[in-house]
């Protein structure tokens, strides 16, 4: 694992062959890296850190895996498997030169950040799994019950074009953003960094890993399930969910009883991008987080 630094950007080696992207943001104490979701997605929808957390206070590193937009892009599906996802991430903190530092995962990244603690916990200080469920199928059970609330034709004509593959039909897409505008992101228009996100999803790993939306989930990662291995996670915990989320922020409560050093933090008004629709609530949350743990004060508890 080799590294070429050019001011704040860092390309990083991983697997012997391959350059992902990393970017500091400020230079204090307290550190964190931040996983993005999709799976394939890119660093750019985090920009909302940056008028939360001071510079002076924080330092955390934007980081694009392998696939995504600034990373390298190889045509190899056999790479896109939650197993080697977890190990990048090991090999990336390794070159950064992370010790005892926070690991934020948001949605997939969530489920790496998970991963990630159960097989290298002595690495960190902290972790926030953000807008993250402990299984795939919590997920889908509870996004198709969203669906559900939709009128009865609108959830018919989705399942139609679903079963005949015909995903890029109009009607379908706008049923399908409207589904979006409710549970990823409640601010309308989305917030141009959310936007240019989502122009540079790198399909190929979403596809593969996810499925061809977030409402069709048939990739690899689909039997994904750790419930019964979050009582070995024991290093300070923060689990945010959005009220209007994606994932059910029953299970998120759940998530924080199984885990013996958590605490729960509901966004009342903010859905799967919480940084973004509710931003006061998940941004203090946070914050108090950080500086309980720092401060030897940090407790299990909800908010």
């Amino acid at each position: 694992m080799t590294a070429s630094t050019t001011d704040e950007v860092r390309h990083i080696t991983v697997d012997g062959q391959y350059q992902v992207y990393t970017r500091r943001v400020g230079h204090g104490p307290i550190t964190l890296l931040l996983l993005h979701g999709g799976p394939g997605c890119t660093h750019e929808y985090f920009e909302s850190f940056e008028a939360f957390l001071s510079p002076h206070e924080y330092t955390f590193y934007y980081y694009d895996q392998l696939g995504s937009f600034y990373s390298d892009q190889p045509d190899d599906p056999s790479l896109w498997t939650v197993e080697r996802f977890r190990e990048e991430v090991e090999q990336v903190r390794s070159v950064l030169g992370l010790e005892s530092f926070y690991l934020f995962g948001n949605s997939w990244g969530g489920m790496l950040a998970i991963e990630y603690a159960l097989k290298y916990p002595q690495h960190l200080r902290g972790l926030i799994v953000s807008n993250m469920t402990a299984s795939i199928a919590s997920y889908t059970e509870y996004i198709n019950e969203l669906r559900g609330r939709m009128a009865p034709e609108e959830v018919a004509t989705m399942k139609r074009h679903e079963a005949a593959g015909t995903l890029g039909d109009p009607g379908y897409q706008i049923l399908l953003t409207r589904l979006y505008e409710q549970h990823i992101c409640r601010v309308v228009p989305w917030p141009e960094p959310v936007q240019r996100m989502f122009g540079h999803l790198a399909e190929p790993v979403y596809n593969t890993m996810q499925g061809p939306n977030e409402f069709v989930v048939t990739g690899n990662f689909k039997d994904w399930n750790r419930w019964d291995d979050l009582q070995g996670i024991h290093v300070p915990t923060l689990l945010s969910v959005g009220r209007h989320d994606t994932m059910r922020p029953a299970d998120i409560e759940e998530m924080g009883r199984r885990m013996p050093n958590s605490r729960v933090s509901i966004c009342e008004n903010g859905s799967h991008l919480s940084m973004w629709d509710d931003q006061d609530t998940y941004f203090t949350a946070l914050k108090t987080f950080l500086g309980d743990v720092e401060s030897g004060q940090f407790a299990p508890l909800s908010e």
